[in-house]
């Protein structure tokens, strides 16, 4: 895992000035190593920042140059195959890195390389015979890749922040107003837009050409390209070839030359990928967790009765309300554009204590999506029957007159366009501004679409609405926001994290499986946990799910309260121009009287109205 900044400028609007800045920028991604490469005519500059996991020699440093001497790379992940490549090709590395075998594979098959490599990664190659770039992205956008184009210039970075420090590109990006209306719905913003105008998020699953400051993008895969007309409806046989994928995964996922660990909440997901690497292993792994002194919040019990029948070597930390609340200016400047998933906090609080530990964690992330563990699902079920659809508005009606847990179930039944329900129930489900609120809320110049893609009606079978919305969110919220979350917070404290569930393979197998294998009447992730039970007792998960989270409505009302104070204020509403700010104070006013299904809004609003603060004209 590492950092990878570079530019291509004909008229030489970069200097080597700003590449160092760019790469010291990104410093925390890789600790190790730094390294340079300015062409000769300097139009061309990379910079890498170094994690060694895979061979630490020095001769694995980058940038590297391919055998011939015609290519350089800059390169951040992980190619888990790279050793069968090696084989397949023929290869005769120097290096035992996958650096080396990316290089190699490159330069005898060309970009159509990337469709052999099962990893997460972002790279770029730059051909030096031909001047021209070549910039890629995993297919699921495990990794993190931004760019700016215009008038010829080209740079890129692993992080936003990178991209900020030439003064040609500060001088010219501008506040993408369309992004802050899909933020306040979502709370992340879909790629490949950014906060910025000027700055793109390379889609996952593509790769792009850059020849005299121009880019032109191919995709190589796409999730909807992968649904096939069949499905895979055998219990049995589906169950054996789950449980294969993922021994495969994990044992990939497991090749590295620093100590490694799994991330163990206690839950389904990581404790199937936790089981699996312990079975793979040959000594008792490292396992983190932490715990709350919140009760409610506090899961690391579930955690160590899974390690202890597993039989790692596990590490619990009880954490503090204090030191949660420590991190949270830490946590939102992170993020380099606006970002409201405060479960990234507990996120970042695991990767640090880890970090003392080991170089090298794996996570469940992406097994919800892939098996439907959401309630979402449920709800795209409901509301996709004509008999709610048509009484929606007088169930929120009576539904907004009861306690708060069915007022904000009432905002769930507040939709009017169909073609935009995906993204609305997943709105509502993280207590977000439904885009009805949004029409009242915000401001005219900042009333815009959402930068969702919701339409999957041309596939090679017809999707349920739960298989559809289990789709969108493996479109956007898990490579947006969850992607986003896990790679911004454990890099912060240099620690590299990998995800056996978003192997292709098991993501392209989970696309093809019958609904009915995924939710089995009210069991979620029904095929999944019968896989875990063969390895975890089932009684140790026989209770409700539970999400990574803090207590933020708890801590608004106390601890975090200054934050509405300082950024909530009419002066500054007013001063921002975003939204209005006697509705913004009838939020507050509401939240403050015992509303606290709105808390999640009042984030939303604290974290757009700071970043316009920070980093606004």
């Amino acid at each position: 895992m590492c950092g990878i900044v570079g530019f291509s400028s004909p008229k030489l609007q970069f200097s080597e000035s700003d590449l160092n800045e760019m790469t010291s920028s990104i410093s925390h991604r890789g600790p190790d190593a730094d390294g340079f490469f300015l062409s000769a005519d300097k139009t061309v500059g990379l910079g890498h920042r170094r994690l060694s996991i895979i061979d630490l020699s020095t001769a694995a440093n980058q940038p590297m140059f391919s055998s011939d001497g015609r290519y350089v790379i800059v390169f951040n992940g992980e190619i888990y195959n790279y050793k069968d490549i090696e084989r397949e090709l023929k290869i005769q590395p120097k290096t035992s890195s996958d650096t080396e075998i990316i290089l190699e594979a490159f330069a005898r098959i060309g970009p159509q390389c990337v469709q052999m490599f099962n990893g997460m990664f972002a790279f770029l190659i730059y051909d030096m015979e031909k001047g021209t770039l070549y910039l890629f992205r995993d297919r699921l956008g495990v990794k993190p890749l931004y760019y700016f184009q215009q008038e010829g210039n080209f740079a890129f970075c692993s992080e936003i922040k990178g991209l900020l420090k030439p003064r040609f590109i500060k001088d010219k990006v501008s506040i993408f107003k369309p992004a802050i209306f899909s933020f306040l719905h979502s709370g992340y913003i879909p790629g490949p837009s950014t906060i910025y105008h000027e700055i793109k998020k390379l889609p996952s699953g593509c790769f792009a050409v850059i020849n005299h400051g121009e880019i032109e993008i191919t995709s190589y895969w796409k999730a909807e390209e992968k649904i096939s007309a069949g499905i895979q409806s055998d219990f049995n046989s589906a169950k054996k070839q789950l449980d294969v994928l993922l021994q495969s995964s994990v044992q990939y996922r497991m090749i590295s030359d620093v100590p490694m660990g799994t991330f163990l909440s206690g839950g389904i997901d990581s404790s199937v990928v936790t089981a699996m690497a312990q079975r793979l292993s040959s000594k008792p792994i490292n396992t983190f967790s932490i715990g709350f002194n919140h009760s409610k919040f506090d899961e690391s019990k579930y955690a160590r009765q899974v390690a202890t029948h597993l039989g790692t070597n596990h590490h619990e930390f009880t954490v503090t309300q204090d030191d949660a609340l420590a991190l949270i200016d830490q946590m939102i400047n992170a993020y380099d554009e606006p970002y409201a998933d405060s479960s990234a906090i507990p996120t970042m609080l695991v990767s640090k204590l880890a970090r003392q530990y080991v170089t090298v964690t794996l996570s469940g992330d992406g097994g919800d999506e892939l098996f439907m563990g959401y309630g979402a699902y449920n709800w795209a079920k409901r509301l996709n029957n004509p008999w709610f659809h048509h009484l929606r508005k007088p169930i929120r009606l009576y539904l907004s007159k009861c306690s708060n847990k069915y007022k904000r179930a009432a905002e769930i039944f507040n939709y009017s366009d169909k073609k935009r329900i995906k993204s609305h129930i997943f709105s509502q489900e993280q207590y977000f501004f439904s885009k009805e609120e949004l029409a009242h809320l915000v401001q005219p110049e900042y009333k815009s679409e959402l930068l969702f893609t919701e339409d999957f009606s041309n596939l090679n079978r017809i999707l349920s609405a739960s298989e559809q919305q289990a789709l969108f969110d493996i479109n956007y919220y898990l490579k947006d926001d969850l992607l986003v979350k896990v790679d911004i917070a454990s890099m912060q404290f240099s620690l590299e994290t990998r995800t056996p569930f978003l192997d292709y393979r098991i993501v392209e197998f989970a696309l093809n499986l019958d609904e009915r294998l995924k939710r089995n009447g009210n069991i979620a992730k029904y095929l999944l946990k019968e896989v875990l039970y063969d390895y975890v007792p089932k009684k140790l998960f026989e209770r409700p799910k539970w999400g990574f989270s803090i207590p933020l409505s708890q801590w608004l009302k106390t601890d975090l309260n200054y934050l509405i104070t300082k950024y909530l204020n009419e002066d500054l509403i007013a001063k921002a121009g975003i939204v209005n700010p006697t509705k913004s104070s009838e939020l507050v006013q509401r939240f403050m009287r015992g509303e606290d299904h709105l808390y999640n809004r009042l984030w939303l609003l604290i974290l757009i109205h700071k970043w316009v603060e920070d980093h606004g004209d």
